[in-house]
């Protein structure tokens, strides 16, 4: 049943304030999430969830503390609030505490123009089914395919409202609908696998279960006898499946949380140029039909579009308010919470400069070295930056691609590492962290 998500928050903040909060916010969420497995053509596996959490965070003094509960009786309200109170008395102080400035908060914002809820209805879980059913069949339906390990399709819907007692009320509601697919090819030792998978907010912008399919069979089969590559210093080719994680690395490293704690390998970056001139990444909240777009924060404040590096230059660290103020700058509005954990920095949609070639082009250029569409471990030291990761992929040899490998390692600094990166032009428009494939020089692999 739909509950008034805005009432709710309201009757959580007025039994903070009369617990004795200074100030106090509330976040609740009501959500719904149906997966479907298939294997074999049947029914193997079907979860449906449905449930509302109310999360309460109780300020006084330097002092917080947050709470949560799933049941919204008027009387586990009260209890929260008052354990919450309770709790923060024992808290130790935090100079970044503190609720956003009513001067701060977002005050107008059209949801309905970030097109975060498909408003077509629910699909039951026979529909569901039918998905992976398709999925599946269309794997095995290609040469060379002798299993699929998990076929699935899924939905999920949520609404929540944020509200505090500095006058700031709001809330939205998000879907998803997605389709995936673990294809299997050979043996024993000589067995390979590899995946497909796409989400979307508006069901009719997923592919079709057979172009999944299809494609998770497709990527298998070109593993099918793979080996270990040469040791030694190579150029390496990061397919758009993973170049984001590259990224996410110098993202994570500018995040305010990492500065404050003096733990990064950016922390006496900001100013100087971290990639190759021409590339930027772009923060932009506002993007349509994307998963990470939000119009304001959770802390209230309204999100806007900022260059994280422009031109190779870093600019800007992730912050929430805590972290603002406690590096004497001001918040960037990328606060996120759950509703039992406080405030916290972390980006929405995110976007590299896509270069002019090919990740063909970038093949055929970097004439023998490693494409890697796989990544697995990780050994990356957060105030060094020095990075080492297993991986698999297909060695190239003479510009084209000679053989699927597997186990091994590659190894480098990623201060290094970005500023020898070459973008290609295929990121995918419609993901929260659009990053094309990525060539990056003279890295270390280790191999036979």
């Amino acid at each position: 049943m739909s509950q008034d998500l805005s009432a709710l928050s309201q009757a959580l903040l007025s039994a903070a304030t009369k617990a004795g909060a200074e100030a106090a916010d509330a976040l609740v969420v009501q959500g719904t999430s149906l997966s479907i497995g298939v294997r074999a053509g049947a029914l193997e596996d079907a979860e449906r969830s449905e449930g509302i959490d109310l999360g309460l965070r109780v300020l006084i003094g330097k002092r917080q503390a947050c709470v949560s509960a799933s049941d919204i009786s008027a009387t586990t309200i009260s209890e929260m609030a008052e354990r919450a109170i309770a709790m923060a008395a024992e808290a130790p102080e935090d100079d970044g505490v503190g609720l956003a400035e009513p001067d701060q908060l977002a005050r107008e914002w059209d949801i309905d123009a970030l097109q975060l809820c498909d408003p077509s209805p629910e699909p039951d879980a026979a529909q569901l089914q039918e998905d992976a059913r398709r999925a599946e069949a269309a794997a095995l339906d290609v040469a060379g395919i002798n299993q699929v390990q998990a076929a699935s399709a899924g939905y999920g819907a949520r609404r929540l409202h944020l509200a505090a007692t500095n006058g700031f009320s709001g809330g939205y509601a998000r879907t998803d609908r997605a389709t995936s697919v673990v294809a299997i090819t050979g043996e024993g030792a000589e067995m390979e696998r590899d995946y497909a998978g796409e989400q979307r907010i508006f069901q009719a912008d997923l592919p079709s279960p057979e172009e999944i399919g299809s494609l998770a069979a497709e990527r298998t089969l070109a593993r099918k006898g793979a080996r270990k590559p040469p040791t030694g210093a190579f150029p390496v080719l990061y397919d758009e499946r993973i170049a984001s994680g590259l990224i996410g690395h110098l993202l994570g490293a500018a995040n305010g949380a990492s500065i404050v704690r003096g733990g990064s390998w950016l922390r006496d970056k900001m100013g100087e140029q971290v990639l190759p001139a021409g590339l930027s990444i772009i923060e932009d909240p506002h993007r349509p039909r994307t998963g990470a777009s939000r119009a304001f924060d959770a802390e209230g404040l309204p999100t806007q579009r900022r260059a994280i590096v422009e031109n190779g230059v870093l600019q800007s660290w992730t912050l929430d308010l805590a972290t603002a103020r406690k590096l004497g700058l001001t918040s960037t509005a990328n606060a996120s919470r759950g509703p039992s954990s406080p405030p916290s920095p972390s980006l929405g949609n995110v976007a590299l400069t896509p270069g002019s070639a090919s990740r063909e082009d970038l093949i055929s250029q970097m004439g023998t070295g490693l494409l890697v569409t796989s990544l697995m471990g990780s050994s990356i030291n957060p105030t060094t930056g020095d990075y080492s990761r297993g991986a698999s992929g297909f060695w190239v040899e003479n510009g084209q691609i000679a053989y699927p490998v597997n186990e091994c390692t590659v190894a480098g600094n990623l201060l290094d590492m970005l500023m020898r990166l070459t973008p290609a032009n295929d990121g995918r428009a419609h993901l929260s962290r659009v990053v094309p494939s990525l060539l990056v020089e003279g890295l270390t692999i280790a191999g036979e």
